[in-house]
């Protein structure tokens, strides 16, 4: 895909097959500090957001875990990080079009709502402190905690308490190939001190941990699996949402296989509670991935094969597809700078009408973090060397007969999924392969 995909992609659409296709939510009551009213969306008087809501038809995204977080310092100059809302409509022709921005989380007279029929450089640079302010919410959020962070939790769990002969070790361990050293080295080339991120990102240094903290606190179970996550966010029938399509169809291959595999060994729930070795994984993961938090709905113990099945299921599935649609696409988006800002180094208007194209230009970031931004997405979204597709599996832990078919039918609809997506993307003019199982790896590995 061309580096100028950020250019191509419409900046609705980029909320549902962008990198961070998880925050869009269908909205059925507007945020009270977000007072949008139908005068400024539908000057005309043609709709009402009231109707629009029942119908279904609009959308919102809060980026309230960036609201009052510390912000960098880069090359001597303040920088600035907003948290925005947007509220978003599906219209008549299936596209989701941006009718409201607020840049900041308190209603004020200096912090306005930024419309499409404003001018033209209020509503561009409106659109780009968003897109700033997605960058942060994705890499923190939806891409370092929700993949490589939870990733690690799982495999650190089963290094310390499955061994190695047992079942749910052969069925993981695959899953979690390079997670450990790809983590290392973000925590010292990236996110350290002297990181890239740390020092040429609006959230780094103090904003990261912040925003790590309250992003953690909003993580349940419910929207680490995707069937649930977007029931929940009411996003069922929204059309062109390839992030949904591809990754509930790659849910359901990978729960087939791991219910395959482990009602093979599990014959029934007394099974699954009497295994002290995955009692004590799923405990270890409760407890110090999540705090021992019952409010995130993780389970602190199984007590069916059903369960066991789910949780797995979501543990490849958060390894491989998740994390794929959440880095493969960073250079096809951040390529174009514009498109994903690093971090921007003036304030936004807080008046309408006084911006103009120097204003712009003063607002993006400085060259050398342009560079640095580019460089470090264009290495993050490169093919590993040795890259390892899902369901394939070189050191065939399994032996027996059952499960190795169990493998040869997972691999066989992973194949077809893929020959479908391929035949779809051929009618897009922007094609979503990110959830490809072609180019999905077995684990967090890059």
């Amino acid at each position: 895909m061309s580096k100028n995909t950020g250019r191509k992609i419409p900046f609705g659409m980029q909320f549902l097959n962008g990198v961070n296709p998880i925050l869009i939510r269908r909205c059925t009551e507007l945020p009270r500090n977000f007072p949008v009213t139908d005068c400024m969306v539908f000057p005309r008087g043609q709709m009402s957001l009231a109707k629009e809501m029942k119908k279904g038809n609009i959308f919102l995204c809060d980026y309230k875990h960036l609201d009052g977080v510390k912000t960098n310092t880069i090359n001597g100059k303040k920088q600035y990080l907003m948290a925005p809302l947007v509220l978003l409509q599906k219209t008549a022709d299936e596209k989701l079009m941006p009718i409201a921005i607020q840049l900041k989380q308190a209603p004020a007279e200096d912090n306005p709502i930024f419309l499409p029929t404003d001018p033209e450089y209020d509503w561009l640079l409106a659109k780009i402190f968003v897109r700033s302010a997605d960058f942060s919410e994705h890499q923190l959020n939806a891409h370092l905690l929700r993949t490589h962070l939870l990733a690690e939790v799982f495999a650190v769990s089963l290094l310390r308490n499955v061994p190695m002969v047992h079942p749910l070790y052969k069925l993981l361990i695959p899953h979690t190939r390079y997670t450990l050293q790809i983590n290392f080295l973000a925590r010292n080339l990236l996110i350290s001190k002297n990181g890239s991120f740390t020092q040429f990102a609006a959230s780094g240094g103090e904003g990261m941990m912040t925003i790590l903290g309250r992003s953690l606190s909003a993580v349940t179970y419910t929207s680490l699996c995707i069937p649930d996550d977007i029931t929940e966010r009411g996003v069922q029938d929204v059309p062109n949402y390839f992030y949904r399509d591809d990754g509930l169809r790659l849910w359901e291959i990978i729960y087939r296989f791991v219910k395959g595999v482990i009602e093979y060994y599990y014959k029934n729930d007394k099974e699954v509670q009497q295994d002290t070795e995955i009692q004590k994984w799923i405990s270890d993961i409760f407890e110090h991935g999540f705090y021992s938090q019952a409010c995130t709905g993780v389970p602190q113990s199984f007590t069916s094969v059903a369960q066991l099945v789910k949780f797995v299921t979501m543990v490849i599935f958060t390894g491989s597809a998740q994390h794929a649609a959440v880095n493969s696409g960073q250079y096809d988006y951040g390529g174009w700078m514009p498109n994903t800002p690093l971090s921007l180094k003036r304030p936004p208007p807080t008046k309408k009408g006084e911006a103009s194209e120097d204003t712009l230009l003063e607002t993006l970031p400085d060259v050398n973090v342009t560079v640095q931004g580019m460089a470090t997405l264009w290495l993050l979204s490169k093919q590993s060397s040795d890259f390892v597709p899902l369901g394939k599996y070189p050191e065939q832990h399994f032996t027996e007969e059952t499960p190795c078919e169990f493998i040869k039918n997972f691999q066989a609809e992973l194949e077809d999924l893929s020959r479908r997506i391929k035949a779809r993307n051929t009618n897009l003019e922007v094609p979503y392969k990110y959830m490809d199982p072609e180019k999905l790896e077995n684990s967090v590995a890059l």
